[in-house]
């Protein structure tokens, strides 16, 4: 069965020209994860949602990066469709540029890692105190995995241009 995804930009934000790369990227990684019937959503949005949903669910006060909620509910869409609802990510793009400039690497490079980062931790990964650093190379599971479809997916562009 297809996976489906929900892309959806802050109130007044702009959708940018590269939201339906990201759509598709997303899918891609779905399948390399073994997602089916799966349906993800997420949401685009600045520091100030970022900081209200990290202090709301992690009551940690300050932006990040990126929020992922797993869920893995079943719900049936307006079609009569089956669905498994793996859940909700939310990504700062002023985290994401901030990221790009501190790892030295494309804002596209820097969203597909997000995005993947995200999506391994729908699947139950997680990656405990360990986080990417620069010029370190990962050691747990999950942090190798995302470098490994990072690498595999390398060719794959969401940002163009």
């Amino acid at each position: 069965m297809a996976n489906c995804v929900f892309i959806s930009f802050q109130d007044g934000m702009e959708e940018p020209s590269w939201a339906d790369n990201a759509e598709k990227f997303i899918l891609t990684v779905m399948e390399k994860l073994n997602y089916d019937g799966k349906a993800v959503s997420v949401m685009f949005c600045g520091d100030e949602t970022m900081r209200r949903l990290n202090r709301e669910y992690r009551h940690v006060d300050s932006s990040t990066d990126v929020l992922s909620f797993e869920d893995n509910s079943p719900y049936t869409d307006e079609d009569g469709v089956e669905w498994i609802n793996a859940g909700d990510i939310a990504i700062s793009l002023d985290m994401l540029v901030k990221n790009a400039q501190y790892f030295d690497c494309t804002e596209d490079e820097e969203l597909k890692r997000l995005l993947v980062h995200a999506l391994l931790h729908l699947t139950g990964m997680d990656h405990g105190d360990e986080h990417i650093e620069k010029d370190h190379k990962p050691f747990c599971d999950m942090l190798v995995l995302q470098e490994k479809l990072l690498f595999e997916l390398h060719d794959e562009k969401i940002i163009t241009g």
